[in-house]
């Protein structure tokens, strides 16, 4: 029996009509929030459906890449495959556990977070256990074929919140905001 508790993240862009993808990638251009999602998930096992992996194409580097789908033909090249969301949540947990301390902060803290990054289903799934939402608002309306849960204000509560201007290589301006469960 595991003792230890992770946090359990979602990450997600989606713009104010509620769309994160079309026609199995996003419907945008957003280069810093990219560069966020990278540094956000660096060194963290990420939870991902098996349409998101093949839009991405590769296994992500630095990072645990678990692929839930139910294929279990299914596999990929440096990513591990299982057939839900909660045999994905025990594989992450276990690597948490087995990882060897930071040898630069032999001290510092494990890493205790894992990462669902989509898509759609997934995200349905994750939304009634999750812990924190990392989300990118994207200041626009887009046309898309996958959507993301509503978030509750009643469930959720922001708790930190940028706006971020649309750099040169960005479709949109954002705003990026944390989300944590409240209690009870």
């Amino acid at each position: 029996m595991s003792t230890m508790q992770p946090v359990l993240s979602v990450i997600v862009a989606v713009s104010r009509n509620g769309v994160i993808g079309r026609d199995g990638d996003m419907p945008w251009r957003l280069s810093s929030d990219l560069k966020r999602f990278k540094a956000l998930t660096m060194g963290a096992p990420i939870i991902m459906g098996r349409k998101t992996f093949e839009s991405i194409g590769r296994p992500l580097p630095g990072r645990l890449n678990i692929v839930v789908t139910r294929n279990y033909d299914w596999a990929a090249e440096g990513a591990m495959r299982v057939g839900s969301l909660d045999a994905a949540l025990e594989l992450a947990t276990a690597h948490l556990e087995s990882a060897e301390p930071d040898p630069e902060d032999p001290d510092g803290p494990p890493e205790d977070e894992i990462f669902v990054i989509g898509g759609g289903e997934i995200y349905a799934q994750a939304m009634g256990i999750a812990d924190i939402l990392h989300v990118t608002h994207v200041e626009a309306e887009v046309d898309g074929d996958t959507g993301f849960p509503a978030i509750d204000p009643e469930i959720w509560e922001a708790v930190e919140d940028e706006a971020v201007p649309a750099g040169e290589k960005d479709s949109y301006p954002t705003r990026y905001v944390v989300y944590e469960r409240r209690d009870g």
